[in-house]
């Protein structure tokens, strides 16, 4: 549900010529914020804007996030509002006639809200969402249950939450260019004495429909470059989990050829983890866009259209039978289901006992599927 930014160099400036947002998506500091909501045009689903505006006035109050400026949440809203508008964008930008994002803010009786944009039946993307969502409230029992089984020590009694995060499904109508999920997220728990644990977690994937190597050595170089500017053991540990992680069981197979994934972390402190999830947001454009560029106007016919909605099929049955961030959403009090359920396609489809010829290339994609590669040693 919740929740990811990419390395644009926009920097914006107070009235004093004072520097107060950076490329990582450094916080706005103190008065600066409401200088920065003065001078910078919210974007408005009815008219274009650069990129590097927001998709929708932010869902914490401004002059809450002037106050809080030094905070982690009001960092890591002010992140995922940019990443988000910086992807949508991008995307748009990749549209042949000028299909636009639909900006839906919403808010939760319960506390907080959000932005889901939605590209729909586009020429490029058959459908894109990308959604940013800040909530807050009373942890739910299954949440708490969620938690502890992956090793969370969380006290009894009421349990204060925050959550916040950014996550982009994009799923593109040639069946040549490969559909992307990213999420990046931070969450924080304070018990009944005031004692707050914290962590940050998220991650990148690419799912293709036919494999190309290049495609997935230059996705995971992006990546790995991302990571080894905090930690050069982060991407090796990290693309293992994603590969483990986006396995769907009953299947045996991969949902796609991987990327990074990681929860929990929350280390080695606050700013540094902040720091490091800001580097790996800021990779899925350089990622992903070239991608999209090198494939969009290739040929394919119905064979090809045919194997893409299978595959999408796969794809739905990971997101609703094992996604922990779907399940989180929807044990969520006031969750919105619309936008949980934003990551699945328009269409989709199953035949039963489906298997692809031994000798042809979607076959080829299923044993790399059954077998995830290392992509950044000799290519196998």
């Amino acid at each position: 549900m919740f929740f990811r930014i990419l390395h644009i160099n926009l920097r914006f400036t107070s009235t004093t010529g004072k520097k107060i947002l950076g490329a990582t998506g450094a916080v706005l500091a103190g008065t600066a914020i409401a200088t920065y909501f003065q001078k910078n045009e919210v974007y408005m689903a009815s008219k274009q804007q650069p990129a590097g505006k927001f998709m929708a006035e932010p869902i914490t109050p401004k002059t809450q996030l002037t106050a809080n400026s030094d905070d982690i949440k009001t960092k890591m809203e002010l992140l995922i509002m940019k990443i988000q508008a910086d992807f949508c964008h991008a995307l748009e930008n990749e549209e042949f006639f000028g299909k636009k994002f639909t900006v839906d803010r919403w808010e939760r009786k319960e506390g907080g809200g959000g932005i889901t944009c939605v590209l729909q039946d586009g020429d490029v993307f058959e459908k894109a969402g990308v959604n940013v969502s800040v909530v807050h409230g009373i942890l739910p029992k299954g949440a708490i249950q969620q938690m502890r089984s992956r090793g969370k020590e969380l006290a009894e009694g009421d349990l204060p939450f925050f959550a916040t995060g950014v996550s982009a499904v994009i799923h593109p109508r040639n069946p040549m260019v490969p559909t992307i999920h990213f999420n990046y997220r931070y969450f924080e728990v304070t018990d009944s004495k005031g004692h707050k644990q914290w962590w940050f977690g998220g991650g990148t994937d690419l799912t293709p429909y036919y494999l190309n190597e290049e495609d997935a050595v230059h996705f995971h170089k992006t990546l790995k470059e991302a990571c080894d500017d905090h930690d050069r053991d982060y991407y090796p540990k990290f693309k293992e989990w994603c590969d483990k992680y986006f396995f769907i069981p009953h299947r045996n197979e991969c949902r796609g050829v991987g990327g990074i994934f990681f929860d929990d972390l929350d280390t080695p402190d606050e700013e540094s983890a902040f720091e490091f999830v800001s580097s790996c947001a800021h990779s899925v454009i350089p990622s992903y866009l070239p991608l999209v560029r090198k494939h969009k106007n290739e040929a394919y016919g119905d064979r090809e259209r045919q194997w893409q909605l299978l595959r999408r099929g796969r794809y739905v049955e990971f997101n609703l039978i094992y996604d922990r961030g779907t399940k989180f959403g929807l044990y969520t009090p006031g969750a919105r289901y619309e936008s949980i359920l934003m990551s699945l396609p328009l269409t989709a489809k199953w035949e039963y006992m489906h298997l692809p010829p031994a000798d042809s290339k979607e076959n080829e994609l299923s044993l790399v599927l059954k077998n995830p590669r290392n992509w950044l040693k000799t290519t196998q």
